[in-house]
């Protein structure tokens, strides 16, 4: 994401959507300018960029988590709405990294910390997720981090 904090480009995006007459972005756009007032309301200040990217990441892990339930209720419709929910939440995530690119990431974790079992798998978690948050799926690092200390 750009220099833009994302509540600045919510605000922009809203507007957008209401002149196209496109409700259901409209919709989930407000949703998320909601959460990161709520949060804002909480901290009682205003939300950094780094907080801002971790309710959005709640946000759209939230919907992931809820999308096997909506699969075993049979409910297409829902589904089909949570999928798209997801898909406009992600256009305000900053660009993921690709497996690879993760992987070699994990080697590199592990070499700094000297971690050689699994059971320390939490000191390369502590350093990984700081440096990937909003940008890599925390169960994919965690799969990756398991597969590198076996």
């Amino acid at each position: 994401m750009s220099e833009m904090m994302l509540a600045d480009r919510l605000i922009d995006d809203q507007k957008e959507a209401t002149k196209t007459k496109d409700r259901f972005r409209l919709t989930v756009i407000r949703l998320l300018r909601s959460e990161l007032q709520n949060g804002a309301i909480a901290k009682r200040e205003s939300l950094d960029a780094d907080e801002e990217l971790a309710i959005l990441t709640r946000e759209v892990k939230r919907r992931q988590d809820a999308l096997g339930d909506y699969e075993r209720s049979g409910r297409r419709d829902l589904l089909d709405d949570l999928k798209s929910e997801i898909e406009i939440l992600r256009n305000y995530l900053p660009e993921q990294f690709s497996e690879a690119d993760l992987e070699n990431i994990v080697r590199e974790a592990i070499a700094e910390t000297g971690v050689q079992t699994i059971k320390e798998m939490g000191k390369v978690m502590s350093i990984l997720m700081p440096k990937l948050r909003g940008r890599a799926d925390g169960g994919l690092v965690r799969r990756l981090v398991e597969l590198q200390l076996r």
